[in-house]
């Protein structure tokens, strides 16, 4: 399973409950940023809606979201639909398709919190070195991460009933979700220091719901930065640093069994290379 799936499964679980409807319709799961409830402007409108909103599936509910932006391009009810989509393809673990999902979105409203953060996380988790357009991805990722970064705090309108607490756990969610992208693209660029201090905080904001892919990373720049210090006894403690964070991973890894077994590689390697670097005299 591939971290975005992880990620926004908590997303979903966080986000503020009983958001504002649209001319009475149902509230959508994902709630995009808006100035003021979004509304049908006619009773067809609103209709339509609804019955789109009602449909399951992550190809009929893009679909309904297509017709409906086709039949009302005016409408500010297509995020709404769209964002719909994206979770149901969030539920059939496709996330090619939640890519596809947050850039319509994103065509639509350009400070949507949550599609710059899984539009980031999406592009992270699948950058690799063989990537033709490898630069671009990885220009897109440090443009959504940072935008949602910037407007955590004006990129959701919060319901009147949300708590406090309900509101910082949807910020946080957000903020670490963005660090967690810039952080595995730094991993996947080289840049272990940057990795390491991006993934620290991605860990430290999503003290909740703690994401194993966070950890997992974070060990993985903490044991690419330990290799390259010179000091015995320096090395050595990077090394526990790295298995420390190796150990959480494992402890919120949970019935992930693919993460399980890279989680569990690293782990049985950082503590040979933990062993083996300790100081002599000291066990």
């Amino acid at each position: 399973m591939k971290a975005v799936l992880f990620i926004l499964a908590i997303l979903m679980s966080v986000m503020p409950v009983g958001a504002q409807q649209p001319a009475a319709a149902p509230a959508p799961k994902a709630q995009p940023a808006a100035k003021h409830p979004p509304q049908a402007k006619t009773q067809p409108e609103y209709k339509d809606y609804n019955a789109a909103y009602a449909l399951s599936g992550g190809a009929a509910a893009e679909k309904a979201a297509d017709d409906f932006a086709a039949r009302y391009p005016q409408s500010e009810l297509r995020e709404y639909l769209y964002s719909k989509a994206m979770h149901e393809y969030q539920n059939e673990n496709n996330s090619g398709k939640i890519l596809a999902m947050g850039e319509k979105i994103l065509a639509l409203d350009a400070d949507n919190s949550i599609a710059l953060v899984l539009t980031a996380t999406v592009l992270a988790d699948s950058l690799s070195d063989a990537d033709q357009d490898r630069e671009q991805k990885i220009a897109e990722i440090k443009k959504n991460a940072q935008h949602a970064l910037e407007t955590v705090d004006t990129g959701f309108a919060p319901p009147a009933n949300s708590t406090q607490q309900d509101i910082e756990a949807y910020k946080n969610t957000l903020q670490s979700m963005a660090r967690s992208a810039l952080g595995i693209m730094e991993l996947k660029t080289g840049d272990d220091a940057d990795a390491a201090k991006e993934l620290r905080m991605a860990a430290d904001l999503n003290q909740t719901q703690p994401d194993p892919y966070i950890w997992y990373h974070l060990a993985l720049a903490q044991d690419h930065l330990a290799n390259g210090v010179a000091n015995e006894s320096e090395r050595h403690k990077k090394y526990v640093e790295a298995l420390s964070s190796v150990n959480r991973a494992l402890q919120y890894t949970g019935n992930n069994v693919d993460l399980g077994k890279l989680v569990q590689g690293e782990r049985e390697r950082l503590q040979k290379l933990a062993s083996i670097s300790t100081p002599a005299g000291r066990e």
